[in-house]
C-alpha cells in the first residue's frame, strides 16, 4: 500500500451505531463518486495508520459509513473523532467528468519533474477526458485524462504529475 496524503478522501466526524462503524465527512470530489477501496489510511497524531476495510455503506450524501475489520465496538472507534482519512493509492481515483474541472490552471509535470505546462482545459470527448495543456513554449498538448496516468494530484500545490507513454506528447 502506497500512502498518498495528497489524496483526501474525508474526515471521521463521529462513531456510527454500536458495531464500530465511523462517518466520514467526503471531501467534495468524492461526493457521488466513492472509489472502490480495501483499505485506508487514518492518520493520528500527523502519522498515516492503515485499516482494512470490513463494510461500507453511501447513502448518497456527502457521509460515507466505513466499518474496519477488527473494529466491532464504539469504543474501539471513538478516539477516531476529527481524524483525516486517505485514499491508499492514486490508482483508487474514479473518473468524474464534473469534478476534473476543478485542475484547470494546475500545472502538469512529467513523472520525470518536467514542467509540461498549465491545464488550460478539460474537453469531454466520448469516452473519453482530455486535458488542454499549454506548453511552456505556447503549444497546445492534448493528453487523456486517465487515472493509470496520474502519479500525484496535489491540490494544494495545484500541481499534477503525469507518467504520459512516451512519444505522446510529440503527436499533438
Amino acid at each position: 500500500m502506497t500512502y498518498s496524503c495528497n489524496i483526501l478522501l474525508g474526515r471521521i466526524t463521529k462513531a456510527s451505531g454500536y458495531e464500530g462503524a465511523v462517518n466520514v465527512k467526503l471531501e467534495r470530489f468524492f461526493i457521488e463518486n466513492i472509489p472502490q477501496m480495501e483499505s485506508v489510511f487514518v492518520e493520528i497524531d500527523e502519522r498515516p495508520v492503515p485499516f482494512f476495510i470490513y463494510d461500507y455503506e453511501y447513502s448518497g450524501t456527502d457521509i460515507l459509513k466505513l466499518k474496519f475489520t477488527d473494529y466491532d465496538t464504539v469504543d474501539k472507534v471513538s478516539e477516531f473523532r476529527g481524524c483525516k482519512v486517505f485514499l491508499t493509492s492514486t490508482s483508487e481515483i474514479v473518473d468524474s467528468n464534473d469534478d476534473f474541472a476543478a485542475i484547470t490552471g494546475y500545472e502538469v509535470y512529467t513523472d520525470d519533474n518536467i514542467l509540461l505546462g498549465h491545464i488550460k482545459e478539460i474537453i469531454q470527448n466520448p469516452g473519453q477526458l482530455l486535458l488542454n495543456i499549454t506548453s511552456t513554449d505556447k503549444r497546445e498538448i492534448l493528453v487523456p485524462l486517465h487515472e493509470d496516468f496520474i502519479v500525484l494530484l496535489d491540490d494544494r500545490g495545484r500541481k499534477l504529475v503525469l507518467k504520459i507513454p512516451e512519444g505522446l506528447t510529440d503527436i499533438n
